[in-house]
C-alpha cells in the first residue's frame, strides 16, 4: 500500500481521491477549504499549496502528490505559478513522484489534430503560456514527474463553457449563443475518467517525464446541446453564436483569448492512454446525462 496526496479538492480531486482509496491506497486530501469526506482511507487535511515546508509535513512518506488545485480561470498568470511551485518543492522535499493535472491549452492554436501527447507544445494563448510553464517547471523537479492533459469538462459539477454558455438557455428554453463554430467536431472529457487516468498514471513503470491525454468523446457542440435539449425534454432551442467584440461588451474577456479551441475541430488522440494505462472514455450520453443530473425529469 502506498501513500497519496492530492492536492485541490475540486470534483476531480475529490474523485481523485476516492478511486485511489477503493484501490487500497492511504490518501490525504488538502486545499485550503477542504471538507471531510466520508470514505475509508480518505483523510482530508487543511492547507494552502503555496506553503511547500507544510505540504511537505503532510506528504511525508507519500509514495506521488498529484497537483489537482485550480487557480481562478481569470488569475492564472498570478495564482497558479506559486501553487504550482509549492506542490513541486513539496514533492522534492519528501521524495514523492509528481502526477500534473493538465490540459491542451499548451499546443496552441497552430497545432494540427489530431493533438498527441508527445508533440511539442506551442502556446499562442495567457493560459495556454501558463500550463507550459508549470509543466516545464514539474520536467525540471528533482523528482519524476507525469502531466494528464484534459480537454473541455463535461459532467456534474464541471465549470465549463458548456455549463456557463449553454446550460443555463437549455434549462430555461431560450436562444443559446455559444462559441464560434458549432459543427465543428469538439473533445469533451468526463471528470471522473480524468480521475481515473490519474490514479493509473501515478502506477506507470515506465518512463516519467512524459504525459497522457484523457480519453475524450468527440462531438459539436450543437449535437451536444441537441442530445442535452432532448434528455431535458424540452424542444431543442435557436442556436447562434458571439462575436468577439459581444464577448467583451459583456464581460467575458477570459473566453475571446481562448475562443480559437472552438474555431475548427478538436480532436484529441489518447490511444496510448487507452492501451498503456486500461482508460477509455465513458459514453457521450453518460457524460451528458451526469452533466444535467441536478435537472433531469
Amino acid at each position: 500500500m502506498s501513500g497519496y496526496v492530492v492536492v485541490g479538492a475540486g470534483p476531480v480531486g475529490r474523485e481523485t481521491a476516492r478511486l485511489a482509496a477503493l484501490d487500497g491506497h492511504e490518501v490525504v486530501l488538502t486545499s485550503r477549504s477542504v471538507s471531510r469526506l466520508d470514505l475509508e482511507h480518505v483523510r482530508t487535511v487543511q492547507a494552502d499549496a503555496t506553503d511547500a515546508a507544510a505540504l511537505a509535513r503532510i506528504s511525508q512518506g507519500a509514495d506521488a502528490i498529484f497537483m489537482c488545485a485550480m487557480a481562478p480561470y481569470d488569475r492564472w498568470p498570478t495564482d497558479f505559478f506559486p501553487i504550482m511551485d509549492g506542490v513541486t518543492r513539496a514533492a522534492e522535499i519528501v521524495g514523492a513522484k509528481l502526477v500534473v493535472l493538465g490540459n491542451v491549452y499548451g499546443y496552441g492554436a497552430n497545432a494540427s489534430g489530431p493533438l498527441r501527447a508527445d508533440q511539442p507544445l506551442d502556446p499562442t494563448s495567457r493560459k495556454g503560456a501558463v500550463r507550459t510553464i508549470m509543466w516545464q517547471r514539474a520536467l525540471r523537479a528533482a523528482v519524476p514527474a507525469l502531466e494528464v492533459r484534459a480537454s473541455d469538462y463535461l459532467g456534474h459539477g464541471a465549470v465549463t463553457y458548456f455549463s456557463i454558455l449553454a446550460l443555463p438557455a437549455l434549462l430555461e428554453s431560450r436562444p443559446i449563443s455559444f462559441l464560434r463554430d458549432l459543427d465543428a467536431s469538439h473533445a469533451w472529457t468526463f471528470p471522473r475518467d480524468v480521475a481515473r487516468t490519474l490514479v493509473a498514471a501515478a502506477a506507470w513503470p515506465g518512463e516519467w517525464g512524459r504525459a497522457f491525454h484523457v480519453p475524450a468523446q468527440h462531438i459539436s457542440p450543437r449535437e451536444l446541446m441537441r442530445k442535452a435539449a432532448a434528455m431535458l425534454g424540452k424542444p431543442v432551442p435557436e442556436i447562434g453564436t458571439y462575436s468577439h467584440a459581444e464577448m467583451e461588451a459583456l464581460g467575458m474577456h477570459e473566453l475571446v483569448e481562448m475562443s480559437y479551441l472552438f474555431e475548427s475541430p478538436l480532436l484529441v488522440d489518447s490511444a496510448d492512454t487507452e492501451a498503456m494505462l486500461g482508460v477509455k472514455a465513458q459514453s457521450i450520453d453518460a457524460m451528458i446525462a451526469d452533466a444535467l443530473r441536478d435537472h433531469l425529469p
